[in-house]
């Protein structure tokens, strides 16, 4: 039975736009997802990591899945390594970054995938994409429009464009 996924998804290397709307093709190409919502693209200044970094471009996508947390966990860093993801420093640039933000509301902490993504109620670069794709949106029982208001990186949010056409 399929339950409700949140994804996150940035990129500020490469054709950051093209990478996405290609990250969420390969996602909607698996038998056990489904594409349900998509946000705008937020383009946003790096948070922490290596100074001089270029702006991010980043997304998020809600699904229905049909995959236990550790199975969609591996494809989505299959799809990382596919556009060719590496990790060399913590939050530094990336080609393509896959955050599962939540499951079902399912809460887990294991060092693989905690469940929620341990930071993303701080995040506006995740949560305000994630406000404008559903305004009734909650992550632990509060709003994502009141914590995208209130997030120490919401000044970073430098523009948004129109969501990327999904094709599988």
């Amino acid at each position: 039975m399929p339950v409700k996924a949140v994804l996150a998804l940035g990129s500020n290397l490469g054709a950051s736009e093209d990478t996405l709307a290609q990250a969420v093709a390969d996602l909607a190409a698996h038998e056990k997802i489904e594409i349900t919502r998509v946000s705008p693209v937020a383009i946003t200044a790096p948070v922490g990591g290596p100074a001089g970094q270029p702006d991010y471009t980043n997304m998020v996508i809600e699904i229905a899945v049909a995959m236990r947390p550790f199975m969609l966990l591996e494809y989505c860093q299959s799809i990382e390594e596919k556009h060719h993801r590496t990790r060399e420093v913590r939050w530094g640039p990336r080609t393509l970054d896959i955050d599962i933000i939540d499951i079902a509301s399912l809460e887990m902490d294991d060092p693989d995938l905690t469940l929620p993504h341990p930071r993303a109620a701080e995040r506006a670069f995740v949560l305000e994409p994630w406000a404008r794709m559903d305004p009734a949106a909650e992550l632990m029982g509060s709003s994502v429009r009141e914590l995208a208001d209130v997030a120490p990186d919401a000044e970073g949010i430098r523009e948004f464009r129109p969501a990327p056409v999904v094709c599988a």
